[in-house]
C-alpha cells in the first residue's frame, strides 16, 4: 500500500466515482477517500489504533447520509479499496501477496460494515430531526386579537405533540401576555379518550399561566364520541366553530360585538 500508493489510490477513487456517476460533491468524497486510505495504511504500519480511521469513516457515512446515498452503497465505497489493491497483487503473484490480501480483505469488510451500521445510526438522527422539524411546524400558535392567542390542530395528537404544543403555548402566553386561548381542533379527525386527555393537560397548563381556554372545531361527529365515551371536559368551554370561540374570547374580554341586518360588526372596547 504505501510503494504503489498513488496507484491504488488513483484506482479506488476512479471504483468509486463511477459507481456514483451523478452524485453532487465527487470532490468531496475524494478528498474524504484519500484520508481515509492514510489513516489505514498509518494503523498497519504502527500500533493498530484504528480511533481516526474510525472516524473517519463515520464521517463519510454521515456526510453520504446527508446526500441520499444508499448504506449499500456507501459500503461498496469502500469494499471498492479491495478491488484497487488486488489488481496490484494480482501483478506481484507471489504467495505472499495473495496471503496478505486475503488479510487485508477481511480487514476491509470489518470497515465496510462498521460503515454500514454508522450510515444507519445517521439515517435515524437525520429522521428523528426531520420529524421534529415538522412537528414544530405542524404546530403553530397566531395572534387572533389582542390578549388571544390560537392553537390550530391538524392530525393525530399523541403524547409528543402535546408536549410541543403545551410548550409553545406557554412560551406564547408569556410573550404575548394573553389571558385567553383557542385550542382548535377542526383539523383533528378524531377524538378518543387519549386525545381527549391531552387536550385537558393542555387546559390544564394554560390555566396554570392564568389564561382561560376554550376548545373548538367541535363537529357533530366528534360530539357525538366524545358523548358516547363518556368523556368530560367539566367547566372548559368548547364551541363549534373557531370563530364562535374568538367571539367568546372577545366578550370575555370586554369586546362588545354588534351586528345588524347587513351583518356589519361593530367593534367597541368597554373602558374599566
Amino acid at each position: 500500500m504505501r510503494q504503489h500508493e498513488d496507484r491504488v489510490l488513483k484506482r479506488w477513487l476512479e471504483i468509486t466515482a463511477a459507481a456514483s456517476a451523478g452524485r453532487p460533491d465527487q470532490g468531496d468524497t475524494a478528498a474524504r477517500l484519500t484520508e481515509i486510505y492514510q489513516a489505514l495504511r498509518q494503523s498497519f504500519a504502527g500500533d493498530g489504533d484504528t480511533s481516526d480511521l474510525h472516524g473517519l469513516l463515520a464521517e463519510l457515512s454521515r456526510s453520504r447520509a446527508r446526500q441520499g446515498f444508499s448504506p449499500s452503497e456507501t459500503a461498496s465505497a469502500v469494499f471498492a479499496l479491495k478491488e484497487a489493491l488486488y489488481e496490484v497483487v494480482e501483478d506481484d503473484g507471489t504467495p505472499e501477496a495473495l496471503r496478505g490480501f486475503v488479510w487485508f480483505s477481511k480487514t476491509v469488510d470489518d470497515l465496510g460494515l462498521f460503515t454500514f451500521e454508522t450510515y444507519v445510526t445517521a439515517r435515524e438522527r437525520i429522521i428523528i430531526d426531520q420529524a421534529e422539524q415538522l412537528l414544530e411546524l405542524s404546530t403553530p400558535v397566531v395572534k387572533l386579537w389582542e390578549g388571544i392567542v390560537a392553537v390550530p390542530l391538524i392530525g393525530t395528537l399523541d403524547s409528543a405533540r402535546t408536549q410541543v404544543v403545551m410548550e409553545k403555548l406557554l412560551q406564547a402566553l408569556v410573550d404575548t401576555g394573553s389571558e385567553h386561548a383557542v385550542i382548535d381542533i377542526t383539523g383533528v379527525p378524531s377524538v378518543d379518550t387519549q386525545v381527549a386527555q391531552h387536550l385537558l393537560k393542555t387546559v390544564m397548563a394554560a390555566r396554570l399561566m392564568g389564561a382561560e381556554c376554550v376548545i373548538s372545531g367541535i363537529r357533530p361527529q366528534i360530539a357525538h364520541t366524545i358523548v358516547t365515551l363518556g368523556i368530560e371536559f367539566g367547566d372548559i368551554v368548547t364551541k363549534a366553530s373557531l370563530s364562535d370561540a374568538l367571539a367568546h374570547a372577545l366578550r370575555r374580554s370586554g369586546v362588545e360585538l354588534a351586528g345588524n341586518r347587513r351583518t356589519r360588526v361593530t367593534v367597541r372596547t368597554e373602558e374599566e
